[in-house]
């Protein structure tokens, strides 16, 4: 009985065999990267969204126990710390957030919060941390969240 040798003569592949290869790896980056580039900054925006999420829950837990959201002035430091025990009797024990920090954004900012009376907004300042901006930059408001 005869053995066959099924390798190949060849040992390394030609010039223009891998002309062929690095073009078509050309060809396919250039599809895939234009997708890939902006997510990181669309994945922090929606991030900020569920921070929010967060801080949003927090405070109507505080609306709960006070019968009232904390003041604009009173800002979210009053979920760490009771702003008037006169005010608050009913404060939490051990406060509405771990910690001692307040909550920062993507971008390593504290939240703007604003008291609406009977309802609350709270605003990141987004990518450039100033206020206003356009696309990526744009803030974002809670209230325009959409969960």
């Amino acid at each position: 009985m005869q053995k066959h040798s099924y390798t190949s003569a060849r040992g390394a592949f030609s010039l223009m065999e891998l002309m062929i290869v690095i073009i078509i790896l050309g060809l396919l980056a250039s599809l895939v990267l234009p997708n890939l580039m902006g997510k990181g900054e669309e994945a922090k925006r929606k991030l900020v969204c569920v921070q929010m999420k967060g801080v949003a829950e927090t405070l109507k837990m505080f609306k709960l126990d006070n019968g009232v959201y904390p003041s604009t002035e009173e800002g979210l430091q009053a979920l760490i710390t009771n702003p008037s025990e006169e005010d608050y009797p009913s404060y939490a024990p051990s406060a509405y957030l771990e910690g001692k920090n307040i909550p920062k954004d993507s971008w390593k900012k504290e939240f703007i919060y604003i008291n609406k009376g009977n309802d609350f907004d709270l605003i990141s300042l987004g990518a450039d941390r100033k206020e206003g901006g356009e696309d990526d930059a744009s803030d974002i408001r809670f209230s325009e969240c959409k969960f």
